[in-house]
């Protein structure tokens, strides 16, 4: 095995920083454990082609394409052109395909068209990506106009009102079908089960055939099929290794999920991974999220293996454990309360392998499963990972960005004394609790606030977070040392929202992600709604003032009550009508002034992981006695050997 000094920071392209992440006491785990991990985390890494193609129906031909280029030593790599494939490719390899991770804009190669369709051309032919019968020009033509024409398939997922969403969109989950015919098939599919529907949909592409819609699993033996085989054997192999019954039990219902397609067996694996709390290993495996669906049906596949840090753990488990108490305290209607909160786990845990839409972007905190009876009915599990925030946090030392940003001095000793915590805090309670709070009204569709749902809830479970921040509960649970610490999120987080997230926005463009969406939301409403929070000028610089941290949390409390009340009745015009007046628009001044102040701060705005690699060890007998971890795989090594080692699409 190769030894190398760990480090958090490795390279940097485009807007992009990548970093590593440690996986602290691995070694202290088990044989059996870390065999679990092992197999969980090949199973992880199998789902990375699917994530592809799901991100946009050309980006596994164009990655392999270029990747055909970037290895052929008869090309020049000293040229400026490679250069600027080089860079195109990394950010390839980054976002899943040529759309932004984080903005879904398609981002245009640095290399001429010219020059692109030369180098295929000189490329081997047994390299390229070639369908049966096809010939080089005909890849050319496919994929050139994709790639530098910036008006086609201009945005992954399209969140602009008044279009239509699906028409508009470059995600991979429909084909020829237009939003009304989409939200119409899944209504329909979900009115005769109630309030317990399964997630109709998530995965499956939804076709249109002669007129008519028709879903297309994926499923072994279905599409995405080959991959998903691959995912189930790692899977299997995994059950040799479980920590107990209800692990196995969790582990053997999902591969029936992956060989059947049947969605209703997802709904059982989900219940029975919330029951299987006692192990050590934990992970995430299959179609997800639904942020990449602009209608909010869609799973994106993703995988994460983790095992829980026993005693930062503490932390969240005292949340956990007082969960009814806040349910009990919301400053919610009585009416949209959990009368009683069931199964809430909350871990903190290590992540120890990434993958799908979770790589090389990640979630530092996940509460799952998405579906609202499921959580109601039985409960959620939740996890912070702290070895991702540790490597964020280590990052930004002293990188000048409080500096230039932060009010004053009074201000910024604050945020550093307590930011970190705070932190932490902000995402167990976001994670822990506030995507488990509340409940819908009987009759209710979980789907009523369709292109607008995630912001909603994302919306939801932060104002969740903020509000309990600066409760005195947070101090009698010893979570926090004195009643200053939550002023330090609350100022960081208003300045997020109504200013320094706006360097992850391109001139002229508005606010299109989720979680961006909610932050700004949030930070608006409360500027535009009351006197706690004004944005200032000093010496030519804007800045946000916080004037009253206690109205501040006033105007949270209220937001909350009016956010739960729209996500309860599934009040869909006024979510539209939140989320377009609060969360969309960019002031141009503004945001010119702040991209200008971001650039000369040299700090990428975006950061990703270079996963470690697990490396069985073997005796003379070739048994194998330990799994160590190496992590000194470059970025681009462990792009390109995921491309030739996990690659089961075309």
């Amino acid at each position: 095995m190769v030894k190398c000094d760990f480090v958090y920071s490795d390279v940097r392209f485009a807007d992009i920083q990548m970093l590593r992440y440690r996986l602290n006491g691995f070694e202290e785990l088990t044989l059996r454990q870390k065999m679990l991990v092992y197999c969980l985390s090949q199973a992880t890494l199998w789902g990375r082609d699917i994530t592809f193609d799901q991100f946009g129906k050309y980006n596994l031909r164009i990655r392999k394409t270029l990747e055909a280029i970037y290895t052929d030593p008869s090309i020049d790599h000293g040229s400026k052109e490679f250069g600027a494939l080089e860079e195109y490719l990394k950010r390839v390899w980054f976002s899943n395909g040529i759309y932004h991770h984080y903005g879904c804009e398609k981002f245009l190669p640095g290399f001429s068209e010219s020059y692109f369709c030369s180098a295929v051309k000189s490329v081997s032919r047994e390299l390229l990506p070639l369908k049966d019968g096809e010939d080089v020009e005909s890849l050319l033509r496919e994929l050139a106009p994709v790639m530098f024409c910036p008006e086609i398939l201009p945005k992954r997922v399209n969140k602009k009102e008044g279009e239509d969403l699906l028409l508009t969109s470059a995600c991979n989950y429909y084909e020829g079908v237009t939003q009304v015919e989409a939200e119409n098939f899944y209504r329909n599919l979900k009115a005769a089960y109630g309030d317990n529907a399964p997630s109709f949909g998530l995965n499956t592409t939804l076709v249109k055939r002669d007129g008519s819609l028709l879903e297309v699993v994926w499923k072994e033996g279905g599409k995405y099929g080959k991959a998903i085989r691959e995912i189930v054997l790692w899977l299997e192999k995994a059950c040799e290794y479980a920590e107990n019954d209800a692990q196995l039990n969790a582990i053997s219902t999902l591969i029936k999920y992956y060989k059947t397609g049947d969605i209703k067996l997802f709904d059982d694996y989900s219940i029975e991974w919330v029951n299987a709390t006692e192990g050590k290993i934990d992970f995430v495996n299959g179609f997800i999220e639904v942020y990449g669906d602009p209608i909010g049906i869609k799973g994106s596949w993703e995988g994460i293996v983790e095992y829980k840090d026993d005693e930062a753990t503490q932390r969240t488990r005292t949340i956990s454990s007082h969960a009814q108490w806040f349910e009990d305290n919301s400053p919610i209607d009585p009416r949209f309360r959990k009368h009683e909160v069931k199964g809430v786990t909350a871990n903190v845990v290590c992540a120890a392998m990434l993958g799908g839409d979770e790589y090389p972007s990640t979630a530092i905190g996940i509460n799952l499963p998405n579906a609202d009876w499921i959580r109601a009915q039985h409960g959620s599990k939740s996890v912070t990972i702290g070895n991702l925030t540790d490597a964020y946090n280590k990052a930004a030392q002293g990188n000048g960005f409080y500096d230039e940003f932060v009010i004053d001095e009074e201000t910024r000793a604050l945020v550093t004394k307590y930011g970190d915590l705070c932190d932490d805090l902000h995402t167990d309670l976001h994670e822990c609790l506030g995507h488990g709070s509340g409940r819908l009204a009987p009759g209710t569709n979980p789907d009523a606030l369709k292109a607008y749902g995630n912001t909603i809830e994302e919306a939801r479970a932060d104002l969740f977070a903020l509000y309990y921040l600066a409760d005195k509960k947070m101090l009698d649970l010893g979570l926090v040392p004195d009643m200053e610490a939550f002023k330090s999120q609350y100022y960081t987080y208003m300045m997020n929202g109504m200013m320094t997230q706006l360097v992850r926005i391109a001139k002229g463009a508005s606010i299109e992600e989720a979680h961006m969406r909610n932050r700004a939301l949030i930070a608006n409403w409360c500027h535009d709604n009351g006197n706690a929070v004004e944005l200032v000028v000093r010496d030519g610089k804007s800045y946000v003032r916080i004037k009253d941290y206690a109205g501040l949390r006033i105007l949270f409390a209220r937001l909350l009550a009016e956010i739960q009340r729209i996500k309860s009745e599934g009040d869909f015009n006024a979510a539209r009508n939140l989320v377009e007046r609060y969360a969309v628009k960019v002031n141009p001044v503004l945001h010119d002034e702040v991209l200008e102040r971001y650039a000369k701060l040299n700090i990428a705005p975006y950061k990703g992981f270079i996963n470690p690699v697990l490396v069985p060890v073997c005796n003379a007998n070739g048994e194998i006695v330990d799994v160590q971890v190496d992590y000194s795989e470059s970025y681009v090594h462990q792009m390109l050997r995921y491309s030739s080692e996990y690659s089961a699409l075309v």
